[in-house]
């Protein structure tokens, strides 16, 4: 099976700039039916790199939106980027969510069916967002994402990357890990589903198990969903078996 990484773009039906910044806009995808559409604003992965666009999970937004479901895929700022990092990716995630909110009904969408999903850096993005209250979200959904900062710093995932998006580890930057690690910004209060495989050797999935445990202790309904014998990308590839369970999770969300 071609990687999802490599596999050539669909096309979205619009590219709408939130910001002035080349990185500042967002792709969506939109039903053929007439709508209102549920929402999803979908987030990309990738370490918080440059290196990585948005351009690999518009597979899974296309797919999502034969099924129904409307998806606004955000590209942002990111470490390589001018501005990326910190606090440019975080204003960036927030601006576009908000333009979204002002323009929901240009674009037929249903301001009472939104989320918000991301895979690996892009799910810690997700849960983050959802934190922010930028607007009323009925689900959050993290694909193998990286819900606790502190201890990816610890873990020193991808060379030590959360070090390089915070500007330094947890005992330099108290106040940047209360802010942006989705584990410190506890309870959401949105229905919170974090799928993630068992064989993950990018994100491990030790990172999702204290969330939900964390979540769950907060008053969150929050679930993890554990796949045994799945590993990073699948989660975001409609061709592999996994994607039933992603597209389902997220449309019972919106409902």
């Amino acid at each position: 099976m071609q990687s999802i990484l490599t596999k050539p773009a669909p096309d979205s039906d619009a590219r709408l700039a939130y910001g002035t910044d080349p990185n500042q806009f967002g792709e969506l995808y939109l039903p053929k039916a007439t709508g209102p559409h549920p929402t999803m604003i979908v987030i990309h992965g990738g370490f918080w790199r440059a290196a990585n666009d948005l351009k690999h999970i518009g597979h899974l937004c296309k797919a999502l939106s034969t099924e129904g479901v409307a998806c606004f895929s955000l590209e942002y700022r990111r470490l390589g980027n001018a501005g990326g990092g910190w606090t440019g990716t975080f204003d960036d995630i927030r601006a576009g969510a908000a333009f979204l909110a002002r323009n929901l009904g240009k674009y037929n969408l249903n301001p009472k069916r939104l989320g918000v999903t991301g895979h690996s850096a892009g799910g810690h993005l997700a849960l983050w967002l959802a934190a922010e209250k930028v607007m009323p979200l009925k689900t959050v959904v993290s694909l193998a994402g990286v819900a606790d900062l502190r201890r990816a710093y610890e873990l020193k995932l991808n060379n030590n990357v959360v070090g390089e998006l915070l500007g330094g580890g947890p005992a330099e930057h108290p106040d940047r890990y209360a802010r942006s690690s989705p584990i410190e910004r506890l309870p959401l209060k949105v229905f919170t589903r974090l799928i993630h495989g068992m064989k993950d050797q990018v994100v491990p999935i030790e990172i999702s198990r204290r969330y939900e445990a964390a979540a769950r202790k907060a008053g969150d309904d929050a679930r993890l969903i554990p796949l045994p014998a799945t590993a990073h990308f699948e989660l975001i590839d409609p061709g592999a078996i996994e994607y039933r369970l992603v597209s389902s999770t997220i449309r019972s969300g919106l409902l």
